[in-house]
C-alpha cells in the first residue's frame, strides 16, 4: 500500500492522479478539514489528526505501507522529520513533494531570516505596522518579541483558531480572518488599509500565494522578511508532481 501525508493543496492532484492505476493508498491529514477536501478521491485508509512519530510508526505497519509520500507544508519540519525516521526505521520507501519556490526570482527584494530571533532584530528596526502572514502557529512567537509595532495577523478563519488567538490576547481589530491563497489585490488593500511599513511572509510557493504578497509588497514599497525553508537534502525529492506518479506507477507495475 502507498501512504500520503497530505498537506498542501498538491495533496489533492496527487491523489488524483494515483488513482488512475491505484486505490491501495492510506492517506494521513492533519484536520478533519482537510479530510473533507478529499472525499471525492479513492483510498482505502483515511486518518485525520496529527500523528506523532510513534503513531506514525503504527500508522504505517498496521497498513503494510510500501512506499511513503510525504506531501506537507514546506514548513511542517517535524512530520517530515517523523516521516524520514519512521520510514528509515521501518525499511519504507520515503519520497518528498516539495513545492517549488518563488521567491528565489524576488531575491532582491526580500530580507531573509533563518529564525525569529534574527526576524526580531529586523522588526525593530521597522516604524510602523507590520503585517503578520505566516499563520496562527507563530502568533506566540510574535507576541514574544515584545514589539513597539502595530502586528496585524493574517490567519484562518476557524473556530479553533480564533479562540486561540484571543487567548493569546490578540484584539479583533489586530485580525485579518481569511482563507487564501488571496489575490494581489487584495494583498494590496490590506496593506494599504493597515498603512503596513513590512511584511513576514514564508516561502510557501506559488500555490500558498507567496508571489501575490511579494508582488504587493513590492509595489507597496513595504519592508518584505521572509522565514527561510529549513535546508534539507532527500535520497528521491520531487517538484513535480507527475514526475512522482510516474516513479510510484514504476515501482508497482
Amino acid at each position: 500500500m502507498i501512504a500520503l501525508i497530505l498537506g498542501t493543496s498538491e495533496g489533492k492532484k496527487i491523489l488524483s492522479l494515483l488513482n488512475q492505476f491505484t486505490e491501495d493508498i492510506a492517506v494521513s491529514t492533519a484536520t478533519s478539514y482537510g479530510g473533507e477536501l478529499l472525499k471525492d478521491y479513492k483510498y482505502r485508509v483515511l486518518n485525520t489528526k496529527p500523528l506523532d512519530y510513534e503513531e506514525l510508526k503504527s500508522f504505517l505497519l498496521e497498513n503494510n505501507i510500501k512506499v511513503l509520500v510525504d506531501a506537507s507544508h514546506p514548513y511542517a519540519q517535524v512530520v517530515t522529520e517523523n516521516a524520514v525516521k519512521a520510514c528509515e526505521a521501518l525499511n519504507i520507501e520515503y519520497l518528498r513533494y516539495e513545492r517549488p519556490s518563488v521567491a528565489d526570482r524576488y531575491k532582491e527584494h526580500i530580507v531573509s531570516v533563518k529564525d525569529y530571533d534574527q526576524l526580531y532584530e529586523e522588526l525593530s528596526k521597522i516604524d510602523g505596522p507590520i503585517l503578520n502572514t505566516t499563520g496562527s502557529n507563530n502568533i506566540n512567537k510574535f507576541i514574544a518579541m515584545e514589539l513597539k509595532n502595530r502586528v496585524i495577523h493574517r490567519v484562518l478563519p476557524s473556530v479553533k483558531v480564533m479562540e486561540k488567538c484571543f487567548e493569546l490576547g490578540l484584539k479583533t481589530e489586530d485580525i485579518i480572518a481569511i482563507k487564501g491563497p488571496i489575490s494581489y489585490e487584495l494583498n494590496l488593500a490590506f496593506i494599504d488599509e493597515y498603512v503596513a511599513k513590512a511584511m513576514v511572509l514564508k516561502d510557501s510557493g506559488a500555490e500558498g500565494g507567496t508571489e501575490e504578497k511579494l508582488r504587493a509588497a513590492i509595489d507597496r514599497d513595504v519592508k518584505i522578511f521572509l522565514i527561510e525553508r529549513a535546508e534539507a537534502k532527500y535520497k528521491n525529492s520531487f517538484d513535480d508532481i507527475e514526475a512522482l506518479v510516474k516513479h510510484i506507477n514504476r515501482r508497482f507495475n
